[in-house]
């Protein structure tokens, strides 16, 4: 079996119905997810868990090729609803990030920006601790989703430190990797990160992760609820967040022009 050299990470947020075409960026039907996850295992993909991903980051073990890391932001309810079964079918892991400070709450950040926003239900302690007990990961998104860059460097260490301690205590289990909230992060971010104690933190820019990759910058494919399961397996393909057609051709163009040319020369 070949090994890995590059590995996607799916970037999932609530599994349930969106009420319209804004929710449905970042809200995949219970029906799609599933035919994304049992597409991906067809064409040959497989789950890994997120200490096996970091490790091979490291240089500490091998994965097989068609290895992903599979990811849910915010920790909504329909991801145990929805989710986890299917998971569980599979036999594979996955990671969910929390909100440390709106356990068992709502997603109430959104109405910072939409002050009319629906919110959805978010995974209460119990529900949090069976899951672990079923393979699932949980790992830090801070403790209230706020804009990381925009904290002086008191709240910024409280908000990425005060998370991994709750969580840790939650989970009986030291929390080592953070998601950061809307994906951003500058170098002050990242260097607090560290120091508050994460060994690694996943970003949103898209593309492939090899072992050179900033731990502190680890990419992710941004699955949206309107992707087909052919739309999945491109982006996985190509390490993009465009999973077209169009996408896919022009790739595959590029390819034939560039060996077409070192022919020529």
């Amino acid at each position: 079996m070949s090994e890995a050299v590059r590995v996607p990470v799916l970037m999932y947020h609530r599994v349930g119905e969106a009420r319209d075409a804004q929710e449905a960026r970042y809200a995949i039907s219970a029906a799609n997810f599933a035919a994304h996850m049992h597409s991906a295992a067809q064409a040959g993909y497989r789950a890994i868990g997120i200490d096996a991903f970091i490790e091979w980051l490291q240089g500490e073990r091998s994965l097989p090729e068609g290895a992903l890391l599979i990811t849910f932001d915010d920790g909504f309810r329909g991801v145990r609803e929805h989710a986890l079964p299917v998971l569980e079918q599979l036999g594979w892991p996955f990671t969910v990030f929390l909100v440390s400070d709106q356990i068992g709450g709502e997603n109430v950040w959104t109405r910072g920006t939409n002050p009319h926003a629906d919110t959805y239900p978010l995974l209460g302690a119990d529900e949090i601790r069976d899951m672990q007990k079923r393979g699932c990961s949980f790992q830090s998104h801070s403790r209230s989703h706020v804009r990381l860059p925009t904290l002086d460097d008191g709240a910024l260490l409280e908000e990425l430190r005060g998370s991994r301690e709750r969580l840790s205590t939650l989970l009986d289990d030291d929390v080592r990797y953070l998601a950061y909230p809307f994906g951003q992060a500058d170098e002050r971010v990242e260097a607090a990160t560290h120091s508050a104690g994460y060994t690694a933190a996943f970003a949103t820019q898209p593309g492939f992760n090899r072992p050179e990759v900033n731990r502190y910058r680890i990419r992710r494919l941004d699955v949206f609820g309107t992707d087909t399961a052919a739309m999945l397996l491109r982006k996985i393909r190509l390490g993009s967040n465009d999973g077209s057609l169009g996408n896919m051709l022009g790739y595959r163009l590029r390819r034939v022009a560039n060996r077409l040319a070192g022919t020529a020369r």
